[in-house]
């Protein structure tokens, strides 16, 4: 049974765009940890700007952010082709796997660290204790655990559900519209979310502060989003490719009549 479930290329497809969704999902919680500065990646000199009456701000960035795009792409493909209930199942599976991964870490960080040769290794590397940089790079705090997870189920299902409301009104024309779109909106409730909720709600920063954060994080992906576009348009080229002009068109109807939610 297992050979014909595999051999069917739709089921295929949903496990390899699954499973770019899952990995990039994962790794930016995992690395998200470091911040790096925008303006000095694309050499330019960093930014000073006041935003309600916030002093000294400039585009400070998670570097978690790199692999999102690819996870919202994802995400319009397989609402695109599978629905709703697609993405919704792999949302919930990500959320779990997310979950799982920092309880495995917590103890990991926990486990008693060999004392000789491993804690001293990096020394020359300008690291003397590689068990306070294993913590301090994996043991997220709590707030940012709870908030990432949070803006993460929110943002996804935001997104699906603003992607088929706009494919409902556009038909099946205008990708660029509603996946770019849902994104949008998306990244924006993502952005309000993951701030408030880590920094606002659980670590009693100021509302203005938090508000200045969120506007130039979504700046940066507001951005990101509109030049990801002709990414969208490339993977559909690939998918419609692989499954067949008449497949794919069925599939993208039968989303669109929410086939999807039976």
């Amino acid at each position: 049974m297992i050979h014909s479930i595999l051999a069917d290329k739709a089921t295929r497809l949903y496990l390899v765009l699954g499973g770019f969704f899952v990995a990039n999902a994962l790794i930016a919680e995992m690395i998200g940890v470091k911040l790096f500065q925008l303006e000095t990646l694309l050499g330019l000199t960093k930014a000073d700007f006041t935003l309600l009456g916030q002093p000294h701000l400039s585009f400070v960035l998670s570097v978690g952010v790199l692999p999102w795009p690819i996870v919202f792409i994802m995400t319009d493909v397989v609402n695109d082709y599978y629905g709703v209930r697609g993405v919704r199942f792999l949302t919930l599976l990500t959320t779990g796997l997310i979950a799982f991964a920092f309880v495995v870490m917590y103890f990991a960080i926990h486990m008693p660290a060999e004392q000789g040769w491993w804690t001293g290794s990096s020394a020359a590397q300008g690291v003397p204790d590689m068990q306070a940089a294993f913590a301090a790079i994996f043991g997220q705090g709590m707030n940012i655990i709870l908030g990432s997870l949070a803006a993460f189920v929110i943002g996804q299902f935001v997104d699906a559900l603003s992607f088929r409301g706009i494919k409902r009104i556009t038909g099946d024309r205008r990708i660029w519209l509603r996946a770019t779109g849902s994104t949008l909106i998306s990244q924006l409730i993502d952005s309000v979310v993951v701030t408030y909720m880590a920094f606002w709600v659980l670590k009693d920063w100021s509302f203005a502060l938090c508000t200045a954060l969120v506007l130039t994080a979504y700046a940066y992906k507001f951005i990101v989003a509109l030049l990801s576009t002709p990414l969208v348009y490339l993977v559909h080229a690939g998918v419609e490719r692989y499954l067949g002009t008449e497949r794919a068109q069925a599939m993208r109807q039968a989303a669109l009549r929410g086939r999807d939610e039976q």
